[in-house]
Parts: structure tokens; sequence; C-alpha cells
């Protein structure tokens, strides 16, 4: 007997065991030592992790791999960041690594919490205590090593997108014990000289020992208390010290610093060349409405020239003659016209064009006239064809043609319509449609 509706097979069985995993325990933290630690060509590797009681499977992919800041090997104590899966080639329960550091920044870890939150509740990573990039910073200066690769990935980054942009180092160590105060001191110097627009507090990735200088409390406060704004770049993306929440940006890698807080050369050329356009288009426009102004105030100072007024005087002179010239002339047409016009009017007011009037006017009165009665007329013809229709449907003369007979009483004309208004012997007359039947009655028979 099956103990279940459905049979699983062991690929299937497996595949939901894994997502059942990744879907329950999202990412653990598992401290342990390493043992069977294997690196194959694929750059992933595949370890043991394992404690006096028990051990587990773990693998950590390449891209994991290369964010490590030490070389991983058997008999280290490990802090791994990992998520449980389940191998389902083999069906084993295994660990897949997202980050790993060596056990002994435990006690480190705990001081980077308790200080974060010691300046969190003093406020020092609020947002509104931030202070905002320039547009375009006139001089950038970096806190950093001079020999470091921080610097350099800088720089070839400036150089790249705005290489006309001044560049001043502050070079300090970035680990060790007086690596906190060199940091102090460079903030310091850099706000008393006001030589920058912007700081860039910068150094390559490491383990969390190595970041340590910059999870100090006092570089946090000089971080905060600094009027220039800063933008740290410390470690890698995924690493995050106290000199992060402080700062008023934080860049992922320090070349993102360097993206960040300089402007593309080739986005202000295009944009000096747009403005440059709009600048010749507004002075082309410019002067196109000053020339024709120009042309304006010479036409008018053409029109009030004295000469043009005298060629005005001497034209309207001229006008004025003609016009003396002309009007025996007008008065002639004038009443040329006046005698077209009363003629026609006595043309109009003829007795003979009146009566033609009147006598088209009266054809057109007996055609109104003559029209209702002639739609009248027709409408009695057709009333009295429907009427006579009528009466040719219910005249008897009708019903016989179709077949039907009226019987009668030969003695006093009767109309029969029932066997029992006669008798055995009775005469009856039955009238067809083209004359009438004499008939007596031998035999009557009622309907059932």
């Amino acid at each position: 007997m099956r103990d279940s509706q459905y049979i699983y097979s062991v690929s299937q069985l497996c595949h939901e065991t894994r997502l059942l995993l990744e879907g329950t325990f999202l990412i653990l933290q598992i401290e342990g030592e390493i043992s069977n630690i294997s690196r194959p060509a694929s750059g992933h590797i595949y370890f043991t992790l394992k404690d006096e009681k028990a051990q587990v499977q773990c693998a950590m992919f390449r891209s994991q791999v290369r964010k490590i800041g030490f070389k991983p090997d058997n008999g280290l104590r490990i802090l791994l960041k990992a998520r449980v899966s389940l191998y389902e080639a083999r069906g084993n329960f295994q660990l897949i690594g997202e980050h790993m550091e060596a056990a002994g920044e435990g006690a480190l870890r705990q001081q980077f919490e308790a200080l974060k939150q010691k300046l969190s509740f003093e406020g020092l990573f609020n947002a509104d205590t931030k202070k905002q990039l320039p547009e375009l910073a006139k001089k950038i200066g970096i806190i950093t090593s001079s020999s470091g690769a921080a610097v350099h990935d800088i720089l070839t980054v400036l150089n790249k997108r705005f290489p006309a942009l001044p560049v001043l180092i502050y070079p300090v160590t970035v680990q060790g014990d007086t690596a906190k105060h060199q940091v102090v001191a460079a903030i310091e110097l850099a706000n008393k000289r006001k030589d920058c627009d912007v700081l860039i507090l910068a150094r390559g990735g490491g383990s969390l020992e190595d970041l340590w200088a910059f999870n100090e409390e006092i570089v946090a406060r000089a971080i905060h208390y600094s009027s220039i704004p800063i933008v740290s770049a410390i470690g890698h993306e995924v690493d995050f010290t106290i000199a992060d929440f402080v700062a008023d940006h934080r860049a992922p890698t320090p070349s993102a610093a360097a993206e960040l807080i300089s402007p593309d050369q080739h986005q202000w050329l295009n944009h000096f060349n747009y403005l440059a356009k709009q600048l010749s288009e507004h002075l082309t426009s410019e002067l196109h409405e000053k020339q024709l102004y120009l042309k304006q105030l010479q036409h008018r100072l053409n029109r009030t020239h004295p000469g043009a007024q005298l060629q005005n005087h001497a034209q309207r002179l001229d006008d004025c003659q003609t016009r003396l010239l002309q009007t025996p002339k007008h008065a002639l047409q004038r009443h040329q016209l006046r005698l077209s016009e009363l003629s026609s009017k006595l043309q109009s007011n003829n007795p003979r064009q009146q009566i033609n009037g009147l006598q088209k006017h009266l054809t057109i009165l007996q055609q109104r006239l003559s029209s209702p009665i002639q739609h009248k007329l027709q409408q009695a013809q057709i009333r009295f064809s429907a009427s006579n229709k009528g009466l040719e449907t219910l005249s008897p003369l009708a019903t016989l043609s179709r077949g039907y007979s009226i019987s009668k009483r030969a003695s006093n004309d009767d109309i029969l319509t029932s066997v029992k208004q006669l008798q055995l012997g009775d005469k009856i007359n039955i009238q067809l449609m083209d004359g009438t039947l004499e008939t007596q009655v031998d035999g009557i028979k009622k309907n059932a």
C-alpha cells in the first residue's frame, strides 16, 4: 500500500528539499575551522567547516572568493556568512559562502557595532547633517596612502574624466596604530588651509583589522566636524566602516568616488557647445531685430524729410488740378445716370406691365384653387373604392360565391339556421350564387 498520494522521484525530492532549505534559512553566520580545502581551476573553493562536534560541507564561488582579503587555508578559523543549500547531484547538505573573514575579527566586530550604535544615537549618521557636494569643484583633496592602489585609481579616473581639475594629495598611512592620528591631522589641515572644495578619504580593500583605522571614534568625529564635504571610499563595495556612515557621501570604490565628484569633460564640452550655439542664435536674432528697427527709422526719416513732404504736396496739387478739370464731365455723368434711373422707374410703373403681372397672379391663384379640389376628389375616390371593397366583402353574394348557400322556409322565406326549425316533409328553398333550389325535407340528422 502507498503511504501518500504522490510519489517523488529522487531528483524531485532533492530539488524540493533544496528549495525548502533555501527558502527557510536566509544568510547565516557560522564560525569554524577550515579543513579539506580544494581549489579547482574554476576559481571556486570547496572545504569542510568543522568544530569539536560536527562538520559541514561548504562551497564558495569565484566571484565571492575574489573579495576575501586573505588566503583561506586548512586549520584557519573563520567567520563565514553563508546560505543553506543542497547539492542535488549527491544529495549532500552544504553551505554556499557569501563572505568570509578571520574569526579573530569577532572582537573587533563587537567594537564596531558598539561604536556604530553610539554614534548613531548621537546623530552623526543623520542625513540632515550631510553636506552637499560642489557641482564643479575647483580643487580636490585626497587623503590616502601616496603609494597605494587607491590614489592611482582615483588619479586615473580624474585624468580620464576632467584632466584640468587640480588635485592635492594629503599622504597618510592607512593601516596600523598611527593611521588614525594621521587621518585626523590631514582632515584638520585641509579644513585649516581651505584649499579644496571636497575631500576623498580612500584606501583599498582588506580585512576588518586592516580597515580598523577608519572605525576609530576620533576619525569619525573629525569627519563629522569637517566644514569641507568628505566622500569615503574605503575597501571594496561590500566593506563598510564607521567612516562610511559619518561621511557626507559614500562611494563603493576609490574609482567610483573620483567619478562621483568629477564632471565629465565630454558632457561639459557638449553643454558649452550647446550654450555657444544658443548664444550665437540669440545674437543673430538680436542683430536681425536691430536691423529691422534701423530700417523702420530710416523709413520714418524718409517720410518726414522736407524734400519728401514737398513731393507729397506737389502730388496733392496735381491731383486737385486734375479733379477740378474733370468736374463738368463728372456732373454730366451724374445727370445721365439720374435720367437712366427715372426712365427705369417710368417703365416699371407702365399700366400694361401691371396688367400682365395681375394676369400672372390670377393664373397662380386659379392653380392654387384647383389643386385642393382635385386632391379632395382623389381622396373621395380612394375612400369610395375602399368602402366598395369592404361592402363586397360583407355581401352575402360574396359568401355564396365561395361555395356557401342560404336555406329559407318556402312558406315565409325565414332563414333557417338549425335543424330544430324543420320537420319531415317541410319545403325549403336553397339560394345559391346563380339561382334557387326548391326541395323537401326527407330526413333530419342532428350533430352528435
